[in-house]
């Protein structure tokens, strides 16, 4: 779970036309967004008006800034993704695409060249046009839905990101029985038959294509004949392959696995394909591997498959890059299979010798994205004590911190001799900064949302660190209401974090925006507890088989904490999450000791037992939960499923508002409706928000808005009047 969180608040604005349905393309433009104010507070129409920055692309020469701007209209309820281009010094910000197809996905094919995907008709296909926005041109000879693209470095090739048809894990009934033609059932014969919000009916493969300026041809299936994902779902894209500097080779991550040993498993490895040859050689395991048999319902740190070895490389590894020489390739590496949550590595290995050094050892925390700077230098971003900074290391692992600040850098790129980068905190959505490699000072070079913000007061906030109950110190955010007024008594907010394990920095979100929560005459309190990463590994892993100890106690802390100062209303405190967040307020709806007068749970898990049996990416409970709940002999998971929210109904005693979405295939949707019910069968208010087009997250620009009014008027109800 931890990835949904990652993407959900540092890289959402790169989903191109995330809330639109295929076939349902907007019929009218929709650019930037204008917004009318009643007062200089902030509004759910106002966040849902901000445009989102998504890819971003320094030109070769380094003059121009390439990236994407998806706009959100509630009117449509559908989004837009338009092509947008500046000098390298934000000056002459142009809108190069102004047609009602979503476009985006762009990248520099040389300095007068732009390539991107252009949406139709509910398919995507590869478009070039000049770097002025003239002549655009449809390239032609592949009839795919192309998802993604990356052309090689001498621009003769292409490899093209397509589905291939998938009917491992399910049958229709129609195409069985050819007299049901109208039948509409499925005949499931594996696990993993569903994933994140969909069916697998197909899955995405790497189409390896020659180009002539014109048309692709000559397309070969580079795992033809394999019935595995590449790029993995549910969220992998181009960024999971990669070209050797002279064209002849292709880098690619890949999970070689289906059904039950995909669902319990997170060992994906680097795979490089020789274009001449065909052939495929494992960059992660020595020839001849093969994988022990392992007990699918036993705790995964228990199991042999997990003993490792420096030279399995067990864990996830994903997202390689060529060094300038090609003589080196790196990728991030997970070590510990079945671990999502393990600390991200940068693994770097000479092809020729065949050595692996880790290379960001001496950060003890994980690595979020990286660049090669030269063939000895490589920049990276990752958390550190609640924000995420930008970092340099060499190939002797010396790593040394280049930026500074209460903000999260999101992506990066190298343009002559600077870093280009996408920047945000709880105070701004993202915009793009030029970065002194030297001096890491950051100069705001796009203001995407200047004409809205420039309208709103906003928050202030601060750190402040909590004594724990075992004596630790915990970084928490405190963020308050435009306006504050210390003489004045404020109603209060505990925000529970997902993940479990994704860290609370200072990340900008559409739906769970601290901003519009202060904005709205709230303080939040949002602590770094137990289980978060940027403080450790002892602090990161604690929470592992231990969902309702330490974690919990740090949740408690940090509200008793802030329940001390004179302008907080200590009869009037809200506790509020999703995820393992929704757990949480689950949780502690039965053993708060009647701190809170309003609970909210997005998404949550109400029943571990229930969570074990239906949530598709089966490693994750394993790890998580220590195991299956019928294994009386594992200790931890039978001590997690003793302590699952459902066991502490009987202590229910306060207002909950539970919300849901029914294409949430994590935390399936009967947890939430399970939760509600049993609030109303105890006789607690409660209330239900159910979606049935929506998955972990909340997409569609109106269900937004219908999420926050229905946010906002449950708190309101019982934390702004006296009952």
């Amino acid at each position: 779970m931890k990835r949904i969180f990652i993407i959900a608040m540092v890289m959402s604005a790169a989903i191109i036309a995330g809330c639109s349905e295929k076939n349902e393309e907007p019929q009218v433009f929709i650019g930037r967004q204008e917004v009318n104010l009643a007062s200089d507070l902030m509004t759910p129409e106002a966040l849902w008006a901000m445009g989102r920055i998504g890819g971003v692309q320094p030109s070769p020469d380094g003059s121009k800034i390439l990236y994407n701007v998806s706009y959100y209209s509630v009117a449509e309820n559908k989004s837009h993704t338009v092509i947008c281009l500046m000098n390298a010094d934000g000056s002459d910000v142009k809108t190069l695409t102004k047609s009602a197809k979503s476009q985006g996905g762009a990248v520099w094919l040389d300095d007068n060249t732009i390539a991107y995907l252009t949406s139709e008709d509910g398919t995507s296909s590869v478009w070039v046009m000049n770097a002025d926005g003239t002549s655009p041109r449809k390239i032609t000879g592949f009839d795919k839905d192309v998802e993604g693209f990356l052309f090689s470095p001498d621009g003769k090739k292409a490899v093209l990101i397509a589905q291939i048809p998938w009917t491992g894990a399910t049958i229709l009934g129609k195409e069985k029985y050819g007299d049901l033609p109208k039948t509409t059932g499925r005949i499931v014969t594996d696990v993993m038959h569903k994933h994140w919000d969909e069916w697998v009916d197909a899955i995405p493969h790497p189409f390896l294509v020659d180009f002539d300026g014109n048309a692709f041809s000559n397309t070969k299936d580079i795992l033809e004949g394999e019935m595995f994902e590449c790029p993995s779902k549910p969220f992998g894209g181009e960024e999971q392959l990669a070209w050797s500097p002279d064209s002849k080779k292709i880098a690619y991550s890949c999970k070689k696995m289906t059904g039950l040993d995909y669902a319990v498993s997170t060992d994906s490895d680097i795979y490089e394909y020789d274009i001449e040859s065909g052939k495929t050689v494992n960059l992660c395991k020595p020839e001849g591997y093969v994988r022990p048999e392992v007990k699918y319902d036993e705790s995964l740190e228990n199991q042999s498959v997990n003993k490792n070895r420096e030279d399995l490389n067990m864990g996830y590894d994903t997202n390689p890059c060529y060094s300038p020489n090609g003589k080196n390739i790196s990728w991030l590496s997970m070590e510990r299979d079945g671990y999502e949550s393990d600390r991200t590595r940068l693994c770097v290995k000479n092809l020729e010798s065949g050595e692996k050094k880790y290379v960001t050892e001496k950060f003890e925390s994980g690595v979020d994205d990286y660049i090669w700077a030269d063939d000895n230098t490589l920049y990276f971003i990752g958390v550190w004590q609640g924000t995420t900074q930008i970092y340099r290391t060499d190939l002797n692992g010396d790593v040394c911190k280049v930026t500074e600040g209460q903000h999260d850098f999101g992506s990066l790129a190298l343009s002559d001799g600077k870093l280009i980068a996408k920047r945000h905190s709880m105070m701004l959505p993202d915009d793009i900064y030029s970065v002194d490699v030297n001096s890491g000072e950051a100069t705001q070079i796009s203001f995407e949302n200047k004409h809205i913000l420039d309208k709103l007061a906003l928050g202030e906030v601060k750190e402040r660190w909590v004594k724990t109950t075992d004596g630790k110190q915990m970084l928490s955010w405190v963020v308050y209401p435009p306006h504050f007024d210390s003489t004045k008594t404020y109603p209060t907010l505990l925000f529970c974090e997902g993940g479990p394990q994704s860290p609370v920095s200072q990340f900008w979100s559409y739906r769970w925006n601290f901003q519009i929560m202060a904005a709205n005459g709230y303080i939040i309190i949002a602590p770094n507890r137990r289980g978060l990463p940027g403080f450790g590994m002892e602090w990161l892993e604690q929470i592992s088989g231990d969902y309702a100890g330490q974690c919990m106690k740090d949740y408690l802390s940090a509200i008793d904490d802030i329940a001390k100062e004179p302008y907080v209303d200590k009869e009037h405190l809200g506790c509020v999450g999703a995820s393992f967040g929704g757990f949480s307020v689950y949780w502690l709806a039965g053993n708060h000791g009647k701190r809170f007068k309003a609970f909210i749970a997005h998404d949550g898990i109400f029943n571990e037992m229930q969570q074990y049996v239906e949530t598709e990416e089966m490693w994750f409970a394993n790890w998580d939960l220590g195991g299956a709940f019928w294994r009386k002999d594992l200790k931890t998971a039978q001590n997690t499923f003793a302590h699952s929210p459902h066991m502490y109904v009987d202590k229910w005693d306060t207002p909950i508002l539970c919300i849901h979405g029914e294409k949430d295939y994590r935390i399936l949707a009967s947890q939430g409706e399970s939760a509600f019910n049993a609030a109303r069968m105890r006789g607690i208010e409660a209330e239900l928000l159910l979606y049935p087009d929506e998955n972990h997250w909340v997409l569609k620009p109106q269900n937004g808005i219908l999420w926050q009014r229905t946010f906002f008027e449950w708190l309101d109800k019982y934390l702004k009047t006296d009952k």
